[in-house]
């Protein structure tokens, strides 16, 4: 027989144990469909990029600007990557909150991109809202650090994160191109702003904002460079930061253009300053502008990939910022040939790594590369094949026979 206030503890016990094993509603998720956490600051890898962890927090690895390095060579500058995360639910707008103690010529700030069908969207600071074009359903944060003078740190404690819902906002227009003035690299054994020690013949470029450097060894931002007479292209990663300036995102809309909102779309600050002088013709750091560059070139995209001998006006594609189907090149730099076939007239390259836009497919000569044997040839634009022997991936939707 069980005594009443035994029944009573019984049962209690029974109700504990089964509220214990119900599901519980998911931590991260807030009340209102926000969804929040916190980026784990320790977890400094091979992707980052001068900065170590320290029991004070995140902070340069080395605080003194590289005078050799123009024009990051203004400041001395770090990236911490966190993994991407994948939400609970789709969001159009994610917020940091940075814990970060500075000192006077230190900055520290929280970057978010989002990631969607058609791939990843830009990097955005995230301290006042990253609103995106479209939901997003992963999140990745990077947090930059940088000192404008020997000694100056900024020590990052911890970056709080929340995602929800708002009216989406639109940024680039997709599919322009736009005509902008090249000039070339160099700077051989040298570190880009996403840690790419530079070799002979790279193939990657350079734009003047952050909002499009991929980390290294990806193609998330690639762009096509073409000749004016569009006799030669290649398709590049975006591996570095400049020229000139540091964010003039020129190729997005004014709403969203991080500075120089005033300019027209498409006309980058360094070329209004160089041809109508813009600012007083000197750039964000005060420096004279000497020329109009909008795109910086590796020896090897400049030389092998359009075939340049001096500094020169090239059409620019902004790949990131269309729709459809993507491919990886897994393996190049990859011949971009006339036809499907290895007997067509080489048109350009694509670079290892570069995330080139695929049109349609088309089966033409058989060859055996890195990833398969196939006779599939993917058309990237009019004239313009690559073997898919050499694609490693594609993304963004089913690719369609030509």
């Amino acid at each position: 027989m069980i005594l009443p206030h035994r029944r009573a503890r019984t049962l209690a016990l029974a109700v504990i144990l089964a509220l214990a094993l119900l599901p519980s509603p998911s931590p991260a998720l807030a009340a209102g469909g926000s969804e929040r956490w916190s980026a784990d600051l320790s977890r400094v890898d091979a992707d980052d990029v001068n900065v170590r962890h320290t029991r004070a927090g995140l902070r340069l690895t080395d605080p003194r600007p590289a005078p050799a390095r123009a024009p990051r060579g203004a400041v001395a500058e770090g990236i911490f990557l966190a993994p991407p995360r994948t939400l609970a639910r789709p969001a159009t707008r994610v917020r940091a909150a940075v814990d970060a103690r500075t000192a006077a010529g230190a900055t520290a700030e929280a970057h978010v991109r989002g990631w969607r069908a058609a791939g990843w969207t830009e990097w955005r600071a995230a301290a006042g809202g990253a609103v995106f074009d479209r939901p997003v359903t992963r999140v990745q944060t990077r947090v930059v650090l940088t000192a404008s003078r020997p000694g100056a740190t900024a020590e990052v404690r911890a970056v709080r994160l929340t995602a929800d819902t708002v009216a989406a906002v639109s940024a680039a227009t997709p599919g322009l191109t736009y005509r902008v003035y090249a000039t070339r690299i160099g700077l051989v054994g040298e570190v880009t702003a996403n840690g790419h020690t530079i070799v002979a013949r790279d193939h990657f470029v350079s734009l003047p904002s952050r909002r499009a450097l991929a980390p290294a060894e990806t193609g998330d931002y690639t762009l096509r460079v073409c000749t004016t007479t569009g006799s030669r292209c290649e398709y590049a990663p975006v591996w570095d930061v400049g020229p000139w300036n540091t964010r003039d995102d020129y190729w997005n809309l004014s709403g969203v253009r991080e500075n120089w909102k005033d300019l027209p779309q498409g006309r980058p600050q360094a070329q209004a300053a160089y041809q109508s002088g813009y600012n007083g013709g000197r750039d964000q750091f005060s420096r004279v502008v000497l020329n109009p560059a909008g795109v910086d070139l590796a020896d090897g995209t400049f030389w092998d990939g359009l075939q340049l001998t001096t500094n020169a006006w090239v059409d620019v594609a902004y790949l990131w910022t269309g729709s459809g189907p993507r491919g990886v090149v897994g393996d190049g730099p990859l011949n971009v040939r006339a036809g499907a076939g290895t007997g067509y007239a080489v048109r350009g390259l694509a670079a290892r790594h570069a995330n080139v836009p695929i049109q349609c497919y088309v089966t033409g000569q058989t060859v055996t590369g890195p990833y398969r044997t196939t006779n599939r040839w993917n058309r990237l634009a009019s004239g313009q094949y690559v073997s898919h022997a050499y694609v490693s991936a594609v993304y963004g939707g089913a690719v369609p026979l030509c």
